[in-house]
């Protein structure tokens, strides 16, 4: 009976092994590729398995990509919610390091959700979390005001804190990282006096 447990531990592992290792190739292409340029034949010899394998796990690309947004917005909501409540020093730090990871990626998503549903479904669940991240974050300040205020500058910290912002100063200004966190920290202490 050992020997039968065992085996099954040791391929529940494998599967599970090979499911991670299609994940990270399909998120290496999609993180440089649009989404009709990438290929189940890409992803599956970046995995080293066969398209049929990707297929018989995830069903389609569109599948896949489903697929790696849950592994994906666990990730990011992990690291995320490291960020302390009510400590914009703090946050900060976190929300750059975050954007440095997964900042590019969420701007080429960005740029094919209303074309790609796969892809529209995803940077709706970041879209959402980005809002709860904030009004989590920000608590302390937003529950100081009433209905229209809070609703007010709910809006203005989760334009301040959107990946666009990070792309603007840090992309498309060329500030390096400190002085990015540092910008970020300066627009949303303004934003909070």
């Amino acid at each position: 009976m050992k020997t039968r447990s065992y085996t099954m531990s040791t391929r529940a592992h494998s599967v599970r092994a090979t499911g991670e290792r299609i994940l990270e190739a399909a998120l290496a292409r999609f993180s440089t590729a649009y989404y009709d340029d990438v290929t189940l034949d890409e992803i599956a010899a970046g995995a080293g398995v066969t398209v049929q394998t990707v297929m018989r796990r995830f069903g389609s690309k569109a599948g896949l990509a489903r697929a790696l947004t849950e592994s994906t917005s666990a990730t990011i909501a992990t690291q995320r919610g490291e960020a302390p409540v009510g400590d914009v020093a703090g946050a900060i730090p976190i929300l750059v390091e975050h954007y440095e990871q997964f900042g590019d990626l969420a701007m080429l998503l960005l740029r094919q959700e209303e074309r790609v549903p796969a892809i529209a479904d995803a940077t709706t669940i970041g879209k959402r979390s980005h809002a709860e991240w904030v009004a989590h974050v920000f608590a302390p300040w937003l529950e100081e005001r009433t209905d229209a205020a809070r609703q007010l500058l709910h809006a203005q910290l989760i334009a301040t804190c959107d990946v666009y912002t990070w792309y603007l100063l840090r992309r498309q200004s060329g500030l390096s990282r400190a002085s990015t966190q540092q910008a970020l920290t300066e627009l949303v202490k303004g934003v909070l006096k």
